[in-house]
């Protein structure tokens, strides 16, 4: 499945950052700790340029914790400032300030010996649809009604400076990908997370995908959330999706099993870590990946 969707709002977006960008200090990528590479908009790394960079891996309560410390360390090992969240309960958002100034003190230095007068911190946070960005701020601020949030793509719409205390202000910037997925690969992660909108892809593709993803290193998850048998769990990951749809009974009128329906629900499940706690790539893709390629930057296999 061939998966594209750069519509006419994210443009506008990417045309809205780069008018923005030289007013601020550093810059916030939220990602989705299940897929830290695949959900990072590698679009944003040249627009950064020499900007601090804070990256935010957000719902590591969902995540592998061991994949999650390993993705920690080869993010720092890059350069980037990296602070572990969940933000739905306000794990570790209390971080990225102190982290920031941080970050940005040899600036802030510098321009204090000219003489320039103290003045507030500017971020910019930013993440591609439905990693949870609009929840972090919320909590940054610790206020619900200051950024809208929804558990789908495309809520955030227009840019919006919050004032924090400690002196930072932040710019809040709408979801955004990036025009083509140049792997195919990184598009059926994203889409398994929920960040391209339902509209735009076909459940069950997805799910079989995703159970293409599962199968090898969190098979004994499946099978334990869906009561499978270890003979069940050799069929091909059509067959599999069809083996837990007749388990959950999900039929339709004749009998037959109501595909879109099991479909729906794996996806669902696994979205809200009802499966457990689960990554679907570890940095050791990234430099295998690399090698294959001679040394390029590449996708995660």
């Amino acid at each position: 499945m061939e998966i594209q969707w750069f519509p006419g709002h994210m443009a506008k977006t990417r045309k809205m950052m780069e008018e923005n960008i030289a007013l601020v200090d550093a810059v916030v990528e939220v990602v989705d700790a299940r897929i830290p590479y695949s959900s990072k908009n590698p679009y944003l790394d040249e627009l950064w340029k020499r900007r601090p960079r804070i990256l935010a891996l957000n719902k590591t309560d969902l995540a592998d914790p061991a994949k999650t410390e390993r993705w920690k360390a080869w993010y720092e090992a890059q350069g980037y400032g990296v602070v572990l969240l969940d933000a739905l309960h306000g794990a570790g958002v209390s971080q990225i300030g102190p982290l920031a100034r941080r970050l940005c003190q040899e600036k802030l230095k510098k321009e204090a010996e000219r003489g320039r007068q103290e003045r507030a911190l500017r971020l910019m946070i930013t993440g591609i649809p439905n990693v949870g960005k609009s929840t972090v701020i919320n909590r940054i601020i610790g206020r619900k009604e200051a950024a809208k949030t929804g558990n789908k793509p495309g809520v955030t719409k227009a840019k919006q400076w919050i004032r924090l205390r400690g002196g930072i202000e932040l710019l809040d910037t709408p979801g955004m990908l990036w025009p083509k997925f140049e792997d195919p690969r990184i598009g059926e992660r994203i889409a398994c997370i929920g960040s391209i909108k339902a509209e735009n892809l076909d459940a069950y593709t997805v799910a079989v995908l995703l159970l293409g993803l599962l199968r090898e290193e969190y098979g004994a998850l499946l099978m334990e959330r869906y009561k499978l048998t270890p003979e069940e769990m050799r069929e091909d990951n059509e067959r599999l999706l069809f083996c837990i749809g007749e388990h959950r009974g999900h039929r339709v009128s004749g009998g037959h099993i109501d595909w879109e329906r099991t479909a729906r629900v794996i996806l669902d499940e696994f979205r809200n870590g009802k499966m457990g706690r689960i990554t679907l790539e570890a940095p050791e893709d990234v430099e295998d990946a690399k090698e294959n390629a001679g040394g390029e930057d590449t996708t995660v296999s």
